[in-house]
């Protein structure tokens, strides 16, 4: 195994130290997130009232959530990114409100509090007019305005970070693992009616709501809900993600990385950077940096060998961009 190596600040038993087994059930989470606490513990070779004690475990030192995340490009909508310079002491209103959108999907404050970076998918053309063209350029303090289209994205989404810590021998993943859907959209998007709806919704908030809350919030059948959780996961729309604070997992630096890279090289960078087990996100994106990383690191010598030796040993590369993660205000789950 070669999983990341957690650091804390107690003893060998301090109750903020994640140890292998710790890494193994949350790629465990990560694989399956619905997977029911006697499955995972069959697969791990624990017992179930182990792995629900982990898991309360986890929720209070490494702030565990388990949230049902829509892939919008299945819905036909497209994802940004978008930077937003601003004057001091102003980061902390602007990111409180558009942590406050409920198209927002990530905001970070980042360097030195002087820009706050957000992912934001907006449901129609108008919408994304009316805040790219039109609201966050008539706000006071806001200095420039960066928007990137993301055109293709290289790893994320479904495939999240914790699937490259290899806590998991490789018959474990197998075991848990779940049939992945199409890795592109269909050709029509998929158009969610009145019970898709308030099953995300539901699921947003709680990625493990059982069948009895999910049928209360679409007043459908048992047998209705689960066929309908199960179309919904095959077709890509929804997949269950494992949010946790990065800090107990030994990863004490967050940065976004920003490339220039020639046309001819992009893809190629692209792929070769997201096989990285630092990257947790890579995209080609519109814009003068056409390549856009979100990467996480054990401390700044790390993210320094990162940077000269896998992406300074790349061709096509022109320019690079580093901006270090001050605070994250809104995730998936939090905002």
């Amino acid at each position: 195994m070669n999983y990341v190596t957690p650091t804390g600040h107690g003893g060998a038993d301090s109750p903020d130290i994640l140890d292998p087994l710790d890494l193994r059930l949350l790629q465990a989470l990560e694989l399956d997130g619905r997977a029911s606490f006697s499955r995972i513990a069959q697969v791990l070779g624990v017992s179930d009232q182990t792995v629900a004690r982990r898991v309360r475990r986890l929720r209070a030192t490494a702030n565990l959530r388990i949230t049902g995340m829509v892939d919008d490009s299945r819905l036909g909508r497209t994802g940004w990114m978008v930077r937003l310079g601003c004057g001091p002491g102003r980061a902390t209103r602007l990111a409180a409100t558009l942590a406050g959108r409920s198209d927002t999907h990530y905001v970070d404050i980042a360097a030195g509090g002087t820009e706050v970076i957000c992912a934001i998918t907006p449901r129609s053309r108008q919408e994304r007019d009316d805040l790219l063209l039109e609201r966050l350029q008539r706000t006071p303090h806001i200095t420039t305005v960066s928007a990137h289209c993301v055109l293709h994205t290289y790893y994320g989404g479904s495939l999240r970070w914790l699937r490259k810590i290899s806590a998991l021998e490789p018959e474990e993943e197998r075991a848990l693992r779940l049939p992945a859907p199409s890795p592109e959209p269909a050709a029509e998007p998929y158009f969610p009616d009145a019970t898709d709806l308030a099953m995300l919704e539901l699921l947003r908030a709680d990625g493990r709501a059982g069948s009895a809350e999910l049928q209360r919030a679409t007043g459908r059948s048992e047998t209705a809900v689960r066929k309908r959780l199960d179309r919904l996961r095959a077709a890509g729309v929804l997949h269950i993600a494992v949010e946790y604070d990065h800090e107990p997992l030994g990863q004490g630096v967050e940065a976004l990385v920003w490339l220039t890279v020639a046309p001819e090289a992009l893809a190629g960078a692209g792929r070769a950077l997201a096989a990285r087990p630092e990257v947790r996100f890579a995209a080609a994106v519109t814009g003068r940096t056409n390549l856009a990383l979100s990467v996480l690191c054990r401390d700044p010598r790390q993210l320094y060998a990162f940077l000269t030796e896998q992406v300074g040993g790349l061709a096509g590369v022109h320019a690079v961009e580093t901006v270090l993660t001050l605070r994250r205000v809104k995730t998936l789950t939090v905002g």
